[in-house]
């Protein structure tokens, strides 16, 4: 953790300026400035002085939430690549495992399918990009075309196949992540 980062951060969302800071804590304004660049680092009892200027504590400092990733880009996705099934899984959120949901897209060649997963708790939410495929789920079988979507609770065995001639994509999301 880059603690001289995140005191400018707190500094500059409470617009306070780093002279402003220091008078608070009875420090000098180059001490701030060399903290803020971790060129130095303060004792605890300093660092307590300072959180208490900015209108924080330790605890609150050290708990606090690491601003998350927005914007995730071609080179985030991780892929795989499963020659037996015929598919290509391509997570488009990295880590996406510690989330409440994991979007993925599925690619099936012609024949291919998901790997059948278990019941379990949560819901699987799917749109269909491109092909034609068929959502197995029990002993219950459901078509979906390029622009439709599908949504159900994995309360059996389930796996989507693809029926088509031709590569079918799908962006799907499951909850809690499974994949």
């Amino acid at each position: 953790m880059k603690i001289g980062e995140k005191i400018r951060r707190l500094r500059v969302k409470n617009s306070l300026t780093q002279e402003e800071l220091a008078n608070r804590c009875e420090l000098t304004k180059g001490f701030i400035s060399q903290l803020e660049r971790d060129l130095t680092s303060p004792s605890i009892a300093t660092l307590m002085d300072i959180l208490e200027g900015l209108g924080t504590n330790l605890r609150d400092f050290f708990n606090e939430i690491e601003e998350e990733k927005i914007v995730f880009v071609k080179d985030d996705v991780f892929v795989t690549e499963n020659e037996d099934y015929k598919y290509t899984l391509n997570w488009l959120i990295p880590n996406a495992q510690k989330n409440q949901m994991e979007p993925i897209l599925l690619e099936l060649e012609p024949e291919g399918s998901s790997k059948e997963d278990y019941p379990h708790e949560g819901e699987e939410f799917g749109y269909v990009l491109s092909g034609i495929i068929s959502i197995q789920i029990g002993n219950e079988k459901h078509k979906a075309k390029k622009g439709e979507s599908f949504y159900f609770k994995p309360h059996a065995n389930h796996f989507i196949k693809n029926i088509g001639k031709t590569k079918a994509k799908i962006l799907w999301v499951s909850t809690p992540p499974s994949f």
